[in-house]
């Protein structure tokens, strides 16, 4: 995208403004930026300030918030509350000593606990489908636990289509 405001260069600022209800985007190239003072040579992202931005934000009280601060890790010393403010890690210890205090952070960043990956487009189709089976598997078992049969064939009959072979296949 070319910049709005020379009309040369590449746009690497784009801004969108919402005033009296109306929506206009501006895409600027660096220095048309600099030139209009919406981007300053010491403008930076960091992710560490990201992450420390993120924790920071959570809502936890204060005691508790005092007592998590406190926890240090044993091989390199980095407190909790170090950490909260750095978004750093001193050591690869310190993701097991504060390992289960970081899954807010991981299901604010990622939607999830747990890491899925990507998917190529070719293979996706049938690694979807595995997944889904595998999931539908875990309500399966869930729902059983839970003497909840009607709701487990359901979900049974469910995996059962998806294992289905589609036309053409073999």
């Amino acid at each position: 995208m070319i910049c709005d405001e020379c009309g040369k260069r590449l746009a690497a600022v784009h801004i969108t403004k919402v005033e009296n209800g109306k929506k206009s985007n501006m895409h600027l190239c660096e220095q048309c930026a600099m030139q209009k003072n919406l981007l300053s040579i010491s403008t930076r992202f960091s992710v560490n300030d990201l992450l420390a931005g993120l924790l920071n934000s959570g809502g936890a009280s204060h005691i508790k918030s005092e007592i998590l601060n406190d926890i240090k890790c044993n091989v390199c010393g980095l407190s909790y509350g170090k950490f909260r403010e750095t978004g750093r890690f001193g050591c690869g210890n310190c993701y097991k000593v504060f390992g289960e205090r970081l899954n807010p952070l991981f299901k604010k960043v990622h939607g999830n606990t747990s890491h899925t990956g990507k998917i190529p487009n070719r293979a996706g189709g049938r690694i979807r489908v595995l997944r889904e089976v595998e999931r539908l598997k875990q309500k399966l078992d869930e729902a059983i636990r839970n003497e909840e049969y009607e709701k487990a064939a359901t979900i049974r009959d469910k995996i059962r289509e998806l294992n289905k072979p589609e036309k053409g296949e073999v």
